[in-house]
């Protein structure tokens, strides 16, 4: 790097750590206060609460890191620009496109950052921070259904190669995710009713099965119709043949990963789960409108960092009577919020009508680089 380039981001990563850690600390006061509605039940202690939601603080530093970044650039170069620095740089030629070149070298630490608190630390946490909670409250996860999660799992499971379609009903999934209160509903390549399983308990058993306990197996035979009586497929007759068995291993194609969903929502999951369980989803025939979009903000969210940088460099060339350091500051800090407001709106916008998730993903990012591009060239004319 350059001198000038290093001096840049000596100051932009020391103001940097100074935001992230400010608004981090802002968020984990608010955090714990939410959380205080739950201490005293069970032995959720106000020292689990404390844990809980500094176990989720690497997640609020993957949302902050763009806005911080930007509020950061902005109260540099406002510095700059109130002491004429950022005048001297331009005299001794610092083109803007160097300026800007330089901007984004700076920001590439911060986007490897970003993904990898998005990807390795975040998801870790997050469901550490579920299990600290659950575990202390006693409870177990489920969940809007009365009935528990719901789940659907296709296989080729005979030697015939009939394919197996199941609906897996589980009453409770523990933070260990172990699964109680099972009931397996399985149907045939007809998509009959052929076996109906009841389980108080069970675990799993890498790499592809699920040891149940205490299981109650119901087969249903067809039974064929009497002579010279032809076969009515609209009221078929059944016989069961139930059997009561201590254990009972199932092959399937669901692991704990793909019920972990359930402990951590789809915007803190890393990409790899999300493409997994999309995965699932496409292969049962369900809809994954809404992880898709997940995973491409996940995807397109770091490089944001890139956009906030953009956004930061015209406040250099706004000199100290068109504002004050801290005006310019603040204004970038509502830059930086509607940027997260465009962002969630677009999610939500794009997952309830269907929208192409890579354009659902990147059009926020898209129109906020334009913003700055224009504010670059009005700075420049002006």
């Amino acid at each position: 790097m350059r001198i000038y380039e290093k001096y840049f981001a000596k100051q932009v990563y020391l103001a940097f750590v100074f935001i992230l850690f400010a608004f981090s600390g802002l968020f984990f006061f608010f955090d714990l206060i939410n959380e205080l509605n739950s201490v005293g039940h069970g032995n959720y202690k106000f020292s689990y609460a404390v844990l809980r939601v500094a176990l989720q603080a690497p997640s609020r530093f993957y949302e902050i890191i763009p806005v911080a970044a930007l509020i950061s650039a902005i109260y540099v170069f406002a510095q700059m620009a109130a002491n004429s620095e950022y005048t001297i740089f331009r005299v001794s030629g610092l083109a803007t496109r160097q300026a800007l070149g330089s901007l984004l070298k700076i920001g590439i630490p911060l986007v490897f950052l970003t993904y990898l608190i998005g990807e390795v630390v975040g998801p870790y946490t997050d469901q550490l921070s579920e299990r600290v909670r659950l575990e202390a409250l006693g409870s177990a996860v489920s969940s809007d259904f009365k009935s528990g999660v719901w789940v659907k799992d296709t296989l080729t499971a005979r030697a015939d190669g009939e394919q197996v379609t199941r609906f897996v009903n589980v009453g409770q999934l523990q933070p260990d995710a172990t699964i109680a209160n099972v009931r397996i509903y399985e149907f045939d390549s007809q998509f009959r009713l052929s076996n109906v399983r009841l389980a108080k308990t069970g675990s799993f058993q890498p790499p592809g099965h699920w040891l149940l306990k205490d299981v109650t197996d119901t087969r249903l035979i067809s039974v064929p119709p009497p002579k010279n009586q032809p076969a009515d497929a609209l009221s078929p007759v059944y016989r069961a043949e139930q059997s009561t068995l201590p254990e009972y291993s199932l092959r399937s194609e669901l692991t704990p990963q793909i019920l972990s969903v359930l402990l951590v929502s789809p915007d803190r999951m890393s990409m790899f789960n999300l493409f997994r369980y999309i995965q699932h989803l496409n292969e049962n025939h369900q809809d994954t409108q809404r992880y898709e979009v997940a995973l491409w903000r996940k995807l397109v969210y770091p490089f944001a960092v890139f956009v906030m940088l953009v956004l930061s460099l015209p406040f250099a060339y706004l000199h100290t009577r068109a504002g004050v350091v801290g005006v310019k500051v603040f204004g970038g800090i509502m830059l930086g919020m509607s940027f997260q407001l465009i962002n969630t709106l677009f999610s939500h916008m794009g997952t309830l009508n269907t929208w192409p998730a890579p354009l659902t993903a990147a059009t926020p990012g898209v129109i906020y680089l334009a913003l700055g591009l224009i504010g670059l060239k009005w700075v420049e004319r002006h």
